[in-house]
């Protein structure tokens, strides 16, 4: 907590009443005006606590209007009310008046953010803008002057745009950013840099208008409101303009780029009327307001909330206080309140963890009060120490934050209350004192005989002498700190440390060279003082003896720890040989480690309390799952304190707080999650982990170790409802020492917490103390044996105890089991027994915990290894409900109605029962508990079942209505049940058969229908009965009661709906009754019993039935009931079910030759149900010959697919192909030749392509050719080429592609192997004459286009060739040589040929062989007519077929 001490300003005697303060904003100086209505005004300067500047003052006949300091410079301006406005400069007192520019009075004067520029404005509205140096020095005379005719009220100047940040670019391009190290070079656009400040500003008058004056200081009117404008204000994150009047209108305007104003909010802020208003504003945009009245008002104008924070009279504030005055402290979050009873206020913003600051006014925090008399009308923060300056009509108060002092030792502990009183505690003793000094108390120190304090100018011992403080000696002194030993003082000054008597006398002096700096912190501890210096160097001196001895040399830090900025804490333990030091940074940060210096090993190491592990040490057991753990909750912190306990000098204490709190010097003591951590250091082992515990609520901060207890100061006004202090039985009691006297009760501001390992043992004696602390040692190094021989000799039982509950944090389940043996507690070693079976060892652990009373362990252990199973049924077991609930919920939702079903249990044990039942039915088991419940309660009862309307709740009351013999009412909740049996059975019992007849036949429900059939049937209307017993599907209650009573036409019906049973039973019931056989045959065939069913059906001659029966059989059937039906459907013609009969009967042969002998189709299906796989029914020899007969059946029906399906089967691949030949199946032959890949195959399918028109189907020719090919038979290919060139010639006259044709032909003959060799030569000789013959005539048809006499000349001789025809048609030779004469013009040389070849072709039309045109040519030159109809038709080139006939 934080004391705030105040000083009066030493004001001259000549001073009139305080009017106005301001503070500067960086440097200590305060600016505080005074007027007097007769003697004028003065303005004086003050420093830090309150001294008078002599060369500062200015004195006027004239009141003072306005103070404004210079942002930068000590450089004051001031406003008087004849216009004249002074800048006075400090502390040389030099000032400078403005050239005169106003008549009246000023109301305004405002500097840029930067200060060179000064605005000032008056009461007729003239308002001037100056220009000021960098010194802050006037330059000329105003640089512009506007009129605006009415009082000028408020000047606000707008935030430069923002420009490139350099230190942002240059970190940037430091860490690689190539866009950013371009924005520095030439390559890059030139860097734009926003300017250095602001000169634009808004400044408003009384008649409500606010003028807007640019950079060039010209002026225009940005917007108009009602009344006069009280306080302008800047949003610069969103760029909003607020206005507030003299009304408390506020307006907020969005700012345009072109300078417009657009408001978008308007709203009246409530207040005191007749009240001044005092109006503040924080940078993140909210507005405080004090009206006179008992509480503050706040808006958030980002958040658009409002909420109001008041006085809380239980710290010490008055019923009817009003609140004056307000002020904001950006850097330290608190707003401070004056009262008008001289206090001031202070709320601190608490942010909580997980929360964001300014979400609601829970987060701020009522201070305790500061009182200074009077009425305070005027509160200001200001400079970088953060002041806080208070006008209380009187004075002039000066606040200065100081964190409160406290100290403990030996067993004494003083802490202080208020700038001027401490408390002190006495534990040996249980006595609460209380100390009044004279001065400001900065530091205290106490021990068991003295208690000394000092303020920084002087130091005061005062003696402990059993209940009373006696004051000792009293002597200035600048040392800002002290530390005591016996009867020692020492204090520091440069480069020296003083000891001194309790008077004052210096008895020595211990020197520090100029390298090792000037001493800063002093610690003692047993009989050694730790030194830590402003170099960040340490000593530690020996006590001991008469004189300080050094015990070591001078240790420079700054050379084992990097980036050390300065020492913060240095503590020595008991012996001398660990120093413990926590630094700060060289940027002013907190370091998050805490350093030990070995003074014997002259090391320095370190525990990271940002990852929560130590620099070196041994490993520790279990780490993995311990330490684990343990990480979790240290990770992340950093270290506000520590101490050696006073004994002890292996063990250590740290107070750590997350990283986000550490910040501010007074910021982690408002922090709720402050963690407790103990270590033992050693040499041989390094630093070990011990202990960490969360700091408990209530408590402020650690003050020491000293085992077996912690102890803590306290948060005042705040009680400790755990405290474990020896005040708490002793009276307080109270001193007068001789400085002053104590208040009339002295609050108890120290508590005490026993360490984990010595709860129940606050009173042992040493031995036993020293045992546990050397048995938590050795546990913690992991040595077992050790620590079993530091406590073999002890018998407590609370010992033994104690050391269970050590190994709950170290986790050592043997080390437990011992323990628990030597307690003697079974129940907790039964309990550790069965929770063996966990996998998880913390839920092992946790369960010693559960037994040891440590519940925050077990639920800490429980979270970490995630068993919320068992989580949850922890926090149930020890009525923890909400935990449990939310367990459940987000957790373990296998179990979520479980607890929910628990938990209701638990209220309805209270007494709760309505909660109970909302628990019932998230449970979903309320339809039974809730009847349980409220069983005693009917008429709550009834109207909960009225309420739920379930259907299961109504048949609970309807049931309880029926036990109370309340007929009717049953009835009508079986009715909203929808329970038909019960509505029926309560018929019955009323005589109501009619009712419940109608019920079971509208509703249909099974077992409403039985209980009316029994009914029935109990009073012989058999007919209902059966009726009835049919529709509860009871059959074979009706089929007893149609067979004792005859009813056999439903009996047949009743059994056919029944089962296999009922039916045999009517089955027998006919058969012995001899009628109906045909009913017994279909009941006996529909009941399965198929044989019997035949027996009946061939013994009775029921054809009928029997057709039924065959349809049932499948090759399932028994072997010899198919043949016999077969042999009956045969005798009656019925073949096609016959067939099916003997395949079912596996008879395929008789089946196969009745489909020859009576021409039965062979479908698909019966032919697959013939080919039978099982090697057990047929070999596969026989099965084969059975395919190729089905397939030879097949091919006499015509069904050509089937039977190559079914040759394929039997592997007879050439029959197969011959059956796909037959059915003329283009595709399938090719694609099934494809797939066998048998010569004989090929050819067979290339002899049938033949057969199609492969003339006009290129595709064809080409599989023809493949397939003679991949068929190896060049024979048949030669004669298919052979083919081929006759057909270019006779439909084509091509008698290029015909030679190429024969040539091919000739190719393939000859790779021909033919045995008849003679043949071959003569098909040989003969192709090749061909050949021959075609080329002369394709050679003379060549020339002729060359030399066409040679051509015609080749062509007759080719005419007398023998054998010419057919390889060259003697009609093409014809008419080559008919063209030609036609072409030359001797058409009777034409004519002549064409009647030579009429000769030769008699049986011809040679017509035929020569064109159109030369016909009609020989017609005309002739005279000789020509048929027109026997005109050869060309044939278009682009028709032909092109083939490419070689193969490769």
């Amino acid at each position: 907590m934080a004391v705030y001490f105040d000083h009066r300003i030493e004001a001259p005697d000549s001073s009139n009443v305080p009017s106005q303060l301001t503070w500067h904003s960086a440097l200590p100086v305060l600016a505080v005006a005074s007027s007097s209505p007769t003697t004028g005004g003065n303005v004086d300067l003050y420093l830090q606590q309150g001294e008078y500047v002599d060369s500062c003052h200015l004195e006027r006949p004239h009141q003072p209007t306005v103070l404004r300091w210079h942002p930068i410079k000590p450089v004051l301006a001031l406003g008087w009310e004849n216009g004249e406005v002074v800048l006075l400069t400090h502390p040389s007192g030099d000032q400078t008046v403005l050239p005169s520019a106003h008549a009246a009075g000023i109301t305004l004067l405002e500097w840029s953010s930067s200060g060179s520029r000064l605005v000032t404005g008056d009461q007729t509205g003239a308002l001037a803008v100056w220009k000021v140096d960098a010194r802050g020095r006037l330059q000329g005379n105003h640089l512009v002057k506007h009129e605006y005719n009415k009082p000028l009220t408020c000047c606000i100047f707008r935030p430069a745009s923002p420009g490139d940040d350099v230190a942002m670019l240059a970190r940037a391009s430091v860490s690689g950013d190539e866009s950013a190290l371009d924005m520095f070079s030439w390559k890059g656009a030139p860097l734009k840099m926003g300017p250095q400040e602001g000169l634009a500003f808004y400044v408003s008058t009384a008649e409500g208008k606010v003028h807007s004056v640019d950079e060039l200081c010209k002026t225009s009117t940005l917007l108009s409101v009602e009344g006069a404008v009280k306080k302008l204000l800047y949003l610069e994150k969103r760029e909003v303009l607020a206005v507030i009047t003299e009304t408390l209108m506020l307006s907020q305007y969005t700012l345009g780029p072109e300078g417009g104003a657009q408001e978008f909010m308007k709203v009246k802020l409530s207040s005191k009327t007749g009240q001044n208003v005092d109006i503040v504003w924080t940078a993140n945009g909210l507005l405080i307001t004090a009206t006179g009245e008992q509480v503050i008002r706040l808006w958030d104008l980002d958040g658009d909330d409002n909420y109001v924070l008041s006085l809380n009279e239980t710290l010490g504030f008055e019923r009817g206080e009003m609140i004056n005055c307000v002020a904001y402290c950006e850097a330290k979050e608190i707003l401070a309140a004056g009262t008008s009873q001289g206090r001031i206020a202070m709320w601190k913003m608490v942010v909580q963890p997980g929360g964001v600051r300014g979400d609601t006014k829970a987060q701020w925090k009522l201070q305790t009060p500061t009182e200074i008399e009077g009425n305070v009308i005027q509160l200001q923060w200001g400079t970088s120490l953060n002041l806080l300056a208070a006008n209380n009509s009187n004075t002039v108060r000066i606040l200065c934050e100081h964190v409160m002092s406290a100290h403990f030792s030996q067993q004494v502990a003083a802490v202080q209350l208020t700038p001027t009183q401490l408390s002190i505690t006495l534990f040996t003793t249980g006595v609460n004192l209380a100390l009044q000094s004279d001065m400001h108390i900065k530091g205290v120190c106490a021990t068991k005989d003295s208690v000394t304090v000092w303020s920084g100018k002087q130091v005061t011992v005062y003696e402990l002498s059993g209940t009373v403080l006696r004051n000792t000696g009293s002597f200035p002194c600048d040392s800002h700190v002290v530390a005591v030993h016996g009867e020692n003082l020492y204090t520091v000054e440069p480069n020296r440390v003083q000891i001194r008597t309790p008077q004052g006398t210096v008895k020595q002096l211990l020197t520090f060279s100029k390298a090792e700096g000037n001493p800063v912190l002093l610690s003692v501890c047993q009989s050694y003082l730790v030194v830590g210096t402003d170099t960040a160097h340490i000593r530690v001196f020996d006590l001991s003896r008469r004189d300080a001895k050094a015990h070591c040399s001078a240790k420079n830090l700054a050379e084992q720890i990097a980036n050390l900025g300065a020492l913060k804490s240095v503590k020595c333990n008991a012996s001398g040989t660990q120093v413990s030091i926590l630094i700060s940074q060289v940027n002013g940060r907190p370091d998050h480690k805490v350093y030990f210096y070995d003074v014997e090993m002259d090391t320095v190491t370190h525990f990271d309390f940002f990852v929560g592990r130590p620099s070196s040490g041994i490993s520790q057991p279990d780490e993995s799952e311990r330490q684990q753990f343990q990480g979790t909750e240290l990770s992340g912190r950093c270290p506000v304190s520590h101490f050696w306990d006073e004994s002890e000098p292996r063990l250590l204490v740290c107070e750590t707080v997350p990283i986000s709190s550490e910040c501010s010097s007074t910021s982690f003591l408002e922090t709720t999650d402050v963690s407790v951590v103990t270590l033992f250091c050693t040499q041989e082992h390094g630093l070990l982990l011990q202990d960490c515990y969360p700091k408990p609520s209530g408590l402020q901060a650690l003050l020491a170790l000293d085992v077996p207890y912690y102890y803590f100061s306290c948060k005042p006004g705040e009680t400790d409802p755990a405290e474990i202090s020896a005040t708490t039985s002793a009276t307080p009691q109270q001193t007068q020492p001789s400085t002053g006297s104590g208040p009339a009760q002295i609050p108890h501001m120290v508590s005490r917490r026993a360490l984990r390992d010595f709860v129940g043992l606050e009173n042992c004696e040493k031995a036993t103390r020293d045992a546990m602390l050397n048995f938590s040692f050795y546990l913690t190094i992991g040595d077992m044996d050790e620590a079993f021989k530091s406590i073999k000799l002890i018998k407590s039982k609370a010992v033994w105890e104690n050391m269970a509950r050590m190994c709950v944090k170290t986790r050592q389940l043997d080390v437990a089991r011992v323990c628990l043996g030597n307690m003697g507690n079974a129940r907790a070693a039964k309990a550790l027994k069965e929770a063996e079976i966990e996998p998880e060892p913390e839920a092992r652990v946790a369960m010693l915990a559960i037994q040891l009373g440590m519940l925050e362990d077990a639920e800490k252990l429980y979270k970490c290894c995630q068993r919320y199973d068992l989580l949850n049924y922890f926090y149930q077991a020890s009525g923890q409900w909400q935990q449990a609930l939310e367990t459940a919920e987000s957790h373990d939702r296998i179990h979520l109605r479980t607890t929910y079903y628990n938990y209701a249990k638990y209220l309805e044990s209270m007494g709760d029962k309505t909660l109970a039942i909302a628990y019932y039915e998230k449970s979903d088991t309320h339809r039974v508990e809730v009847p349980r419940m409220l069983q005693d309660d009917t008429s709550s009862l009834e109207i909960y079942v009225n309420k739920m309307k379930d259907k299961n709740i109504y048949k609970w009351w309807a049931q309880y209505l029926e036990s109370q013999s309340d007929m009717d009412s049953a009835l009508r909740f079986y009715e909203c049940a929808q329970d038909f049996l019960s509505l029926v059975r309560v018929h019955c019992y009323m005589g109501n058969i009619q009712k419940a007849s109608e019920i079971a036949n509208d509703t249909g429900d099974r077992a409403a229908s039985y209980h009316l059939a029994r009914h029935y049937e109990g009073h012989d209307d058999i007919k209902q009965a059966v009726h009835f017993y049919t529709r509860a599907q009871a059959y074979n209650n009706a089929i007893r009661l149609c067979k004792e009573t005859g009813l056999d036409d439903q009996l047949m019906n009743l059994a056919l709906l029944s089962n296999a049973e009922d039916m045999m039973e009517a089955a027998c019931y006919y058969e012995e009754k001899g009628t109906h056989m045909d009913r017994a045959v279909a009941l006996y065939h529909k009941a399965g019993y198929v044989s019997k069913a035949l027996e009946l059906a061939f013994a009775t001659q029921e054809f009928s039935a029997l057709q039924l029966i065959a349809e049932d059989l499948n090759e399932h059937s028994d072997p010899a009931l198919l043949a016999r039906c077969s042999d009956f459907f045969i005798t009656h013609s019925q073949y096609d079910k016959a067939v099916e009969l003997l395949v079912a009967a596996k008879k395929y042969h008789e089946a196969l030759e009745l489909c020859v002998t009576q021409s039965l189709t062979i479908t698909e299906e019966l032919a697959e149900r013939m080919v039978v796989t099982d090697s057990k029914d047929l070999s596969e020899e026989a099965r084969k010959e059975l395919l190729e007969r089905i397939a030879d059946c097949c091919m006499r029906q015509g069904n050509y697919h089937l039977a190559t399906k079914k040759y394929t089967q039997a592997g007879n691949k050439l029959k197969a192909m011959r059956a796909l030949l037959k059915s003329g199946d283009t595709e399938k032959i090719v694609f099934f030749a494809s797939v066998c890949r048998q010569k004989e195959l090929f050819i067979m399918a290339a002899n049938y392509l033949q057969s199609l028109d492969w003339r006009k189907n290129p595709e064809i020719l080409k599989t023809i050719i493949g397939f003679y090919t991949k068929g190896r038979a060049p024979d048949l290919l030669a004669g298919f080429y052979e083919a081929c060139a006759q057909v270019e010639i006779d439909d084509y006259q091509n008698y290029e592609k015909a030679l190429d044709a024969l040539t091919e032909a000739f190719k393939c003959l000859s790779k021909s192997k033919d045995s008849s060799t003679g043949q071959q030569e003569v098909r040989l000789a003969d192709l090749q004459h061909r050949v021959t013959l075609i080329k002369k005539f394709v050679h003379a048809r060549q020339l002729y286009t060359e030399d066409a006499a040679e051509a015609v000349r080749l062509c007759e001789s080719l005419l007398d060739e023998p054998e010419l025809d057919p390889a060259v048609r003697i009609g093409d030779a014809f008419g080559f040589l008919v063209e030609h004469h036609c072409q030359q013009g001797n058409f009777q040389e034409a004519y002549r040929k064409l009647e030579e070849l009429q000769k030769l072709l008699p049986s011809q039309n040679v017509r035929y062989y020569i064109s159109q045109a030369s016909l009609e040519s020989l017609e005309k030159e002739m005279g000789v007519p020509m048929k027109r109809g026997d005109s050869r038709h060309s044939v278009k080139e682009e028709d032909e077929v092109e083939e490419d006939l070689t193969v490769s």
